[in-house]
């Protein structure tokens, strides 16, 4: 819902990060893999109930999953680096999947042994994660074979709705820094990317018609 303003909010500074890095040795795919691995830190941290680690983690692989686009996009600009422009759009969307769902993972097991809380509230996210990447990749892949992708910079066609990659950083986020409370968030956050999935498939079958 707000991850166009974001992105334009966040251009500037995700711009000069990626001009830091832009090394030889730096390639997009390799922070993709530094960031999936990060991420993937921060859902073990969960797990372990270490609240802020894991929190800083899971930020911190969000910052990498920024950069990576960020400095795919300058080194295609420049024509050094295009050549793994697709694989790149390949695993960033790989990496984003692992992260999300380890991350749900991590903190279900870390709430159920630290609070007793319910563990199915996150099956409910995990459920709801399954059906809204359904639905937008496979418009993103018709979408690409007839010709009405949705060109914003991105690797693939995305359907902004009301879920999207701004919320889910914050309603993680909120689970390490409530996680007391992160099986109710996790309710409401389910509800809401089911309703995101809705209307994705929605758009999706106007577009395609």
């Amino acid at each position: 819902m707000i991850d166009a303003p974001m992105r334009r909010a966040l251009s500037a500074p995700i711009g000069w990060g990626a001009r830091l890095l832009d090394i030889r040795w730096i390639t997009p795919n390799r922070l993709t893999l530094v960031g999936m691995l990060v991420g993937l830190s921060s859902a073990v941290l969960a797990a372990m109930q270490l609240w802020w680690p894991a929190l800083a983690a899971w930020l911190l692989s969000r910052v990498f999953d920024g950069l990576d686009g960020a400095l795919a996009r300058r080194r295609r600009a420049a024509d050094t680096g295009s050549s793994s422009s697709e694989v790149g759009g390949f695993l960033d969307i790989i990496a984003d999947f692992v992260v999300y769902g380890t991350t749900v993972v991590g903190v279900a097991v870390g709430v159920t042994i630290a609070y007793d809380a319910p563990w199915w509230p996150f099956m409910l996210v995990l459920l709801a994660y399954y059906l809204n990447g359904t639905a937008f990749l496979a418009f993103s892949s018709i979408a690409e074979r007839t010709g009405r992708q949705i060109d914003d910079g991105r690797s693939l066609s995305f359907l902004g709705r009301i879920a999207e990659g701004t919320e889910t950083i914050v309603v993680h986020s909120l689970w390490l820094i409530l996680p007391a409370f992160a099986w109710q968030i996790a309710l409401i956050w389910a509800a809401f990317v089911f309703v995101s999935a809705g209307q994705r498939i929605v758009s999706a079958i106007r577009i395609l018609r």
